[in-house]
């Protein structure tokens, strides 16, 4: 029989990290304006990392051992500390960014529990997140190269929708690691020919020495792109493409490719049940009948609470027209940033997941009377405020729109640019969420859940808007959206 006494030991070891007398030491975080103390003999036997800092490290003349982890914050590192005294992580209250950044350390600082754990805890409850700032992650992962749950669940986003990394801007920028990982899937849901522009495209953009022009090419322009491209060219499927796509695409390029795989390629097109010594490797998998254009995103029903006329309504006012657009010519999309049924309904999700979004619609279905409201803030919403923050605009909104026994949408637009949305302080995003002209459209819980109490707030004069757009001047709802509004290509 063995008796356990883990929380008492745990207690004991933090007061120990709390204790400065017996520490021999000092971590300097944060470009050194904090300092923490330790001990080495904790350090080391907790983290391999910690145990090679400290034995490349001299002793001052009070036998203390310094290091310097400027680039870590005071917080962060105050987290990383407690765990490994105490083997306790406290992240409530915690913005995702923080819980991100704080596995980016402790996989740093070779802490692999905790950086597993903090990498399962981000893929089971944070997928909004995660795919709302799918580009930062993605690309801070195959920075580390040590994430492969999150690189997985990356990639498999990746290989149905491909336009998310193969037409950002940055394309050329991607990592080699992550751009192979990539072109290994067997799902991935892009023509191989067009996969083969795109590897040559990136391999051209590492060299910013080659001619533009191809045909002023030497040996030595050729080489230098083979060598670039040594990791991802054996994985293009050159046996699936078509007469046509090698002679127009492949051969131009054909001094990159090696000469057995040349002559095999041709054999394969004149000779096809002839064997050949190089690796065919399978042809790609198609994971739905009718694939959507690869520079769209597949067309989903996007909302539980608005529809196609709504956001074609929603589009006319944020452009200032007149006449409503028609289904076939709204100029935006409307895409989903967070939703309470999904996400939660505390307040301070909504700072934490659309910090930094600007150009967002919110919408809230009132919970026994068939209303939908909302509002439009064409500016950023920002969690980092000390004291509220207001921020001024001509171009916010708030509105009800038609819906069941609602006849007609209700608009109502700012009145007091200086007073059209407030940014809630730290203290209080607990309590608030999005907030249009004070009293005119709010969203609140003193029980941190949007449907447990009375949330909204309609003013029924309209302070700082033009007029109110609800009957019920307090409300609770069943269910809340926040989209980015961004304009078609």
């Amino acid at each position: 029989m063995t008796l356990k006494f883990f929380d008492k030991l745990s207690e004991n070891f933090i007061e120990l990290l709390n204790d400065k007398d017996d520490h021999n030491v000092i971590i300097k975080v944060e470009n050194s304006k904090k300092s923490f103390t330790a001990h080495s003999s904790v350090l080391k036997y907790r983290s391999s990392y910690f145990r090679m800092e400290l034995e490349n490290i001299q002793p001052n003349g009070n036998n203390v051992k310094i290091i310097t982890k400027s680039s870590i914050s005071a917080q962060i590192f105050d987290v990383i500390l407690k765990y490994i005294y105490g083997g306790i992580v406290n992240l409530e209250n915690v913005e995702t960014r923080f819980i991100f950044d704080l596995m980016l350390v402790a996989n740093e600082c070779k802490l692999e529990e905790l950086t597993n754990k903090l990498e399962t805890l981000l893929i089971d409850t944070k997928a909004s997140w995660l795919k709302t700032h799918f580009s930062l992650v993605y690309r801070t992962i195959f920075d580390r190269r040590n994430f492969k749950k999150l690189e997985n669940y990356c990639n498999d986003i990746i290989v149905k929708y491909p336009n998310l990394i193969f037409d950002s801007s940055d394309f050329t920028s991607l990592q080699e690691s992550a751009l192979v990982s990539l072109l290994k899937r067997d799902d991935l849901q892009m023509k191989e020919v067009e996969i083969w522009d795109y590897v040559i495209k990136w391999g051209i953009s590492q060299n910013s020495t080659l001619p533009t022009n191809l045909e002023e090419w030497s040996k030595e322009n050729f080489f230098t792109l083979k060598t670039t491209l040594r990791q991802c060219l054996p994985f293009i499927r050159y046996f699936h493409l078509s007469t046509y796509e090698v002679l127009d695409k492949i051969k131009p390029y054909k001094k990159i490719i090696d000469k057995q795989l040349w002559e095999d390629i041709n054999q394969h097109f004149l000779a096809p049940e002839r064997p050949v010594k190089s690796i065919i490797l399978p042809s790609r998998s198609v994971l739905v009948t009718d694939l959507p254009p690869r520079t769209n995103k597949p067309e989903e029903f996007f909302s539980t609470i608005v529809s196609k006329d709504h956001v074609a309504e929603i589009s006319t006012w944020i452009d200032r027209k007149t006449t409503v657009y028609t289904l076939t010519n709204i100029p935006y999309k409307f895409e989903l940033i967070l939703r309470g049924t999904q996400d939660g309904f505390a307040p301070q999700k909504f700072w934490d997941i659309c910090h930094g979004h600007a150009s967002t619609v919110v919408v809230a279905k009132v919970k026994g009377t068939d209303e939908i409201i909302g509002g439009y803030n064409p500016l950023a919403w920002d969690n980092s405020n000390i004291g509220h923050q207001w921020i001024v605009t001509n171009d916010s909104f708030i509105f009800s729109l038609k819906n069941g026994n609602i006849q007609n949408s209700i608009l109502s637009r700012v009145k007091d640019p200086n007073n059209a949305i407030c940014n809630i302080c730290k203290s209080q995003q607990d309590v608030f969420g999005p907030y249009f002209g004070g009293d005119d459209f709010h969203m609140r819980s003193g029980q941190s859940n949007f449907t447990l109490d009375s949330v909204g707030f309609c003013h029924n004069q309209g302070t700082h808007y033009e007029r109110n757009i609800s009957s019920s001047m307090n409300f609770s709802i069943v269910d809340y959206e926040v989209f980015k509004v961004v304009r078609k290509a």
